[in-house]
């Protein structure tokens, strides 16, 4: 059987820190003897794509690489109305791949039809932080990582095949993957929600379980994924946990401790609400769902849902990577703490109404309403953590950390509305609203884009640029 194409993407809206992640990622990918092209899909403006794309140029690279920008997307959505032919569409397609999180994704899954993708985003790295004494995992333990002091050391820095990781198990199924994974139902967090994510205790040390179950042995592994160090997928407020537990910190914006594994083991099961679309890979062969076109974050919660089927599986592969937690032009805490609230609403809500799942999709019910008890429990859980923000401004003797607790107070009171019950509740249902009015018109509206764009990728590449780059190698390309 012919071993489909590797694609690996870089999702970015900040180029001008995207070609450091390029040439580490390729840097990995030549050592380890893989080929694959490399694609930077860019949700920048014109004018930062001017002013930073020439750094992209400067790269050095073994693999060919190519840039879809804003130039490039608004090409291929051309493509997509012509073929279409129905001007009542275009808000639509156009909100399908809008800027956003979900939306350059979306990008990502249209130019690797046919393929296995391969993404990382633009703050990852090919190494993982491991502790220097690993230590046996319990029988149904799958990970165990902990916070440490970035200083104070007790860990290094382990570089994996990433490509031949993913490739071991992408398209495969349950029955002919390697022998060292185990296999069970799906995997739980110590320390989180199973199916929202969100931080239930926060706590310095975790572990992964598994619980075991019947794996069909002719289920397909359609997402793999590596195991996250460095700030490992943890909430907002879990920044302000480790703010208000460190006196020395000054930032809250900053993070001294870094996330590193114990120990991990492979491991296949049917449902996964771990997924990680960071550091994920997906048998995009036939096509898949779209990712939610949303700024919010939550734009991979979709293939938590649609996993959910006797035919497909997802899989945490042998091999780690390191997120760097890139501050540049991300949203100030307090408003990702807002986001992140309104993310967990939205989850519990799509997660209980959904009733259909195909090969390209999923179908729920809700339709964008916030209960009353549910926009005050939220106003209850964030006004008890504003109360102990001013507390620990009081307390500090540092008047730095002083002045930013109290500045880090204000911006939560004005993320979330002052507080003020009504105006919270108003503008949260005008939010969710919108937000489940665009998912649904994506979902209905996608499984023809896909048609379109699988009959033409044999036909001609889908816009792109090659980078005019310099090859990897004392200037000699493999």
């Amino acid at each position: 059987m012919e071993i489909p194409a590797t694609i690996f993407t870089i999702p970015t809206y900040r180029l001008r820190d995207v070609p450091e992640t390029v040439e580490r990622y390729d840097e990995n990918f030549w050592l380890n003897g893989n080929e694959v092209a490399l694609i930077v899909f860019d949700d920048s403006s014109l004018v930062n794509h001017h002013k930073y794309y020439a750094q992209l140029e400067a790269t050095r690279t073994g693999n060919p690489l190519y840039y879809v920008g804003p130039r490039e997307k608004e090409q291929f959505i051309q493509l997509l109305l012509h073929r279409l032919r129905e001007p009542k569409l275009e808000g639509p397609v156009r909100n399908l791949f809008r800027p956003s999180y979900g939306g350059n994704r979306n990008f990502t899954l249209m130019y690797s039809l046919g393929a296995f993708l391969v993404s990382s985003d633009d703050d990852m790295r090919p190494s993982a932080l491991i502790e220097h004494s690993p230590e046996s995992l319990a029988p149904d333990e799958i990970c165990r990582g902990k916070l440490m002091k970035a200083r104070a050391g007790g860990f290094e820095e382990r570089s994996f095949d990433l490509l031949t990781a993913f490739n071991d198990v992408l398209g495969k199924t349950v029955r002919d993957l390697p022998g060292n994974y185990e296999k069970g139902d799906l995997v739980t967090d110590t320390s989180m929600d199973l199916e929202t994510n969100t931080t239930e205790t926060f706590s310095r040390e975790n572990s992964l379980i598994l619980h075991r179950g019947k794996v069909p042995a002719k289920a397909v592994v359609k997402i793999a994924q590596t195991f996250r160090t460095g700030t490992n997928d943890i909430d907002a407020l879990d920044y302000v946990e480790m703010f208000l537990d460190d006196e020395q910190q000054l930032d809250p914006y900053s993070l001294n401790d870094v996330y590193a594994l114990v120990n991990f083991r492979p491991v296949v099961t049917n449902n996964n609400w771990r997924i990680d679309c960071g550091v994920a890979a997906y048998d995009n062969r036939y096509g898949l769902p779209p990712f939610f076109p949303t700024r919010l974050r939550f734009e991979d919660y979709i293939y938590r849902l649609w996993i959910q089927q006797s035919k497909i599986v997802s899989a945490h592969v042998d091999a780690a990577q390191r997120h760097m937690k890139n501050n540049y032009m991300r949203n100030p805490l307090a408003m990702e703490v807002f986001n992140e609230e309104l993310c967990s609403l939205l989850k519990r809500r799509i997660k209980d109404s959904v009733f259909h799942r195909d090969d390209l999709s999923i179908a729920f019910h809700y339709a964008g309403d916030v209960a009353l008890e549910e926009s005050e429990a939220i106003l209850r859980k964030v006004t008890a953590v504003h109360k102990r923000v001013l507390a620990g401004a009081d307390r500090a003797h540092d008047p730095k950390r002083a002045l930013a607790l109290r500045a880090f107070a204000a911006n939560l009171a004005k993320s979330f509305y002052g507080f003020e019950p009504d105006f919270f509740q108003q503008n949260v249902s005008r939010i969710v609203e919108d937000v489940i009015s665009q998912i649904r018109g994506s979902l209905e509206l996608w499984p023809t884009l896909v048609e379109i764009c699988y009959f033409r990728k044999d036909k001609a590449p889908l816009p792109r640029t090659r980078v005019r780059n310099q090859p990897r190698n004392n200037g000699k390309s493999r």
